[in-house]
């Protein structure tokens, strides 16, 4: 009987699952039919930008099922290339009089925002004026809404300026009560990201690199806002040490904003600059719908691949970097003739050693036959070095993390958890010593040697890759690599990228290194059709009940870190953290 009423039940489930996803396919394939609608842009519009309601993306997703929820809203996102045509697309646009930055937060990454701000003071040089506004200003809002002509502040809101900070969780304490002892094999004194594993604290070592890290991205930043605002660095920092922001008044007698307003008062400042009777605004997502005057279509290809995300081998996503995937798309745009320059885009904390080599190889092959240019997001550090190095010019961003030519591996003991905690004892036939070397018992100290010897290797491998790739000794290379983070900033004094700048600059590059006048972008790998996607997933090990489930935030993906490290390839070239700016 009970048999009986599960298969009911799960029946039932199911169909109440399959209606729910079919009213999801529905309301995905309106908003993706919607969105490609053109739009006539209004005469004296207003170009408004909102990256708290709106997330900005390396690449966005085909899928309808990403960013829906089940009260059929959909969670906002914009490329960041899209962001920057925007921009340069509203200083030529007559009906665009003014630029509206009207946010509280940005969900973006730091090199993101810095990308955006620059081409912001880009936009600043037409003379069309940017006004920013918010109740509150957290410090990733203020660093992109200084670039105004004008900042107004909520009469009862506030800048917040505090510093910087990073936070790391160390699981040490967890491992033990759980009887899982984590082997660690690592190269490198900096490569800190076996050591929420090992430690409950940061090593000397660490704390060093990190505290050095976090001033030059500090100063870097209020710098910025120091040159805009009329300050210098050191008064933000008194201000940022003194708390000195702690109400809207401070704030405009510290000269961060220029007046206390109400929306409605700016509301009316905005008319009179867009010199119209109505406020005619448009959001970013709905520009990118508004078609240029089309030129005469290239021949000529400047390709973009992105590369975001973890890497890992095999198949990857816009969300994650995978080496068969990565691999290929190089290896179409190095076979196509009418591609004329390779641009890389890497956002990536590094991954799977082997993955990372397997790309790498890719881009070598691609660069003996034309130009291949890396532009670094908010991280290429690690293995997301690893498949820059060979790039005939990389650019950065100062405020992007870069180095940790490290590596390391990490092979959890179950034996203990097993027996203690579960009751469970294990016992092995072998046909030969080391057969059951893995995660049942503790590696011997022969073994760990060998694993060592490995990890070593690789090390080895990374450096020669590092030092033919920027024409430098592998000694050069040991000295400043060890795991070590580097800021962007300080990449291009020790030789590992070229030039500073973000996306558009490396564009420029690859456009004179293939000694070309007309081109055009395309970019790879090719996104997946959408319900052609939905449909290799309902063929596949992931159910509609599980995509329904993980929609209603019964289901969770996998985010522990202990399922990570039993998952994870065991030898890895990756940094342990991501970077925020709040």
């Amino acid at each position: 009987m009970k048999s009986f009423l599960k298969n009911i039940l799960t029946t039932i489930i199911g169909i109440i699952s399959s209606i729910i996803v079919m009213i999801l396919l529905i309301i995905g394939f309106v908003a993706i039919i919607s969105s490609e609608d053109e739009v006539k842009v209004k005469e004296n519009s207003i170009l408004k930008i909102d990256l708290a309601n709106t997330s900005v993306v390396e690449r966005s997703s085909e899928n309808p099922f990403d960013g829906l929820s089940l009260s059929g809203d959909v969670a906002s996102t914009i490329e960041l290339k899209q962001v920057l045509d925007n921009i340069e697309k509203a200083k030529l646009d007559d009906n665009i009089k003014v630029i509206y930055i009207n946010t509280s937060y940005v969900s973006a990454g730091i090199s993101q925002i810095e990308e955006i701000r620059n081409k912001l003071l880009e936009f600043k040089q037409t003379e069309k004026p940017i006004i920013a506004y918010s109740e509150v200003y957290n410090q990733a809002a203020y660093y992109l809404s200084s670039v105004a002509n004008k900042v107004y502040l909520n009469p009862e809101g506030v800048v917040e300026l505090k510093g910087l900070s990073a936070g790391f969780m160390f699981y040490k304490g967890l491992l033990e009560k759980l009887d899982i002892e984590v082997q660690i094999i690592r190269h490198g004194k900096f490569k800190s990201a076996v050591e929420p594993f090992m430690l409950d604290k940061m090593s000397d070592a660490n704390r060093e690199q990190m505290q050095l890290l976090l001033n030059s991205f500090a100063d870097n930043l209020f710098d910025s806002i120091a040159s805009q605002r009329g300050m210098t660095l050191s008064d933000i920092h008194n201000h940022a040490n003194n708390l000195s922001l702690e109400n809207a008044k401070s704030c405009l007698d510290l000269h961060y904003v220029d007046a206390l307003l109400y929306q409605d008062q700016v509301d009316d400042s905005l008319l009179v600059i867009s010199k119209s009777e109505k406020l005619n605004f448009i959001s970013l997502n709905k520009y990118s719908n508004v078609k240029v005057e089309k030129k005469e279509i290239s021949r000529n290809k400047i390709a973009i691949i992105y590369a975001t995300g973890e890497i890992n081998s095999g198949k990857g996503d816009v969300k994650s970097i995978g080496s068969e995937t990565t691999a290929k798309a190089i290896k179409t745009a190095r076979e196509d003739k009418n591609v004329k320059a390779i641009l890389l885009r890497v956002n990536s904390p590094g991954g799977s050693a082997l993955a990372s080599d397997v790309i790498w190889r890719e881009t070598l092959l691609a660069k003996e036959e034309k130009p291949l240019i890396v532009s670094m997001g908010d991280y290429a550090a690690s293995g997301g070095y690893y498949i820059a190095c060979a790039a005939d010019s990389i650019v950065a961003n100062p405020t992007t993390l870069t180095g940790s030519i490290g590596v390391f591996g990490m092979i959890p003991n179950l034996q203990k958890l097993y027996k203690n905690k579960l009751g469970i004892s294990i016992d092995t036939v072998n046909t030969n010593k080391h057969a059951d070397m893995g995660m049942n018992r503790a590696l011997t100290k022969f073994e760990e040697d060998k694993i060592q010897k490995s990890v070593v290797d690789i090390y080895t491998t990374f450096i020669t890759h590092v030092g033919e790739g920027r024409n430098m000794s592998t000694t050069a290379v040991d000295e400043i690599g060890q795991g070590r983070v580097w800021t962007g900033y300080d990449a291009k004094d020790i030789g590992l990228i070229d030039t500073y700048g973000g996306l558009e600059k490396a564009i420029e590059i690859a456009v004179y290194l293939a000694e070309i006048e007309d081109y055009r972008i395309i970019s790879l790998p090719k996104k997946k059709d959408p319900f052609a996607e939905l449909a290799l997933k309902f063929g596949g090990e992931t159910s509609i009940s599980d995509l329904v489930m993980l929609k209603l935030g019964l289901k969770t993906e996998l985010t522990n870190p202990i399922e990570n490290l039993l998952k994870r390839d065991k030898i890895q070239a990756r940094i342990p953290f991501i970077m925020e700016l709040k």
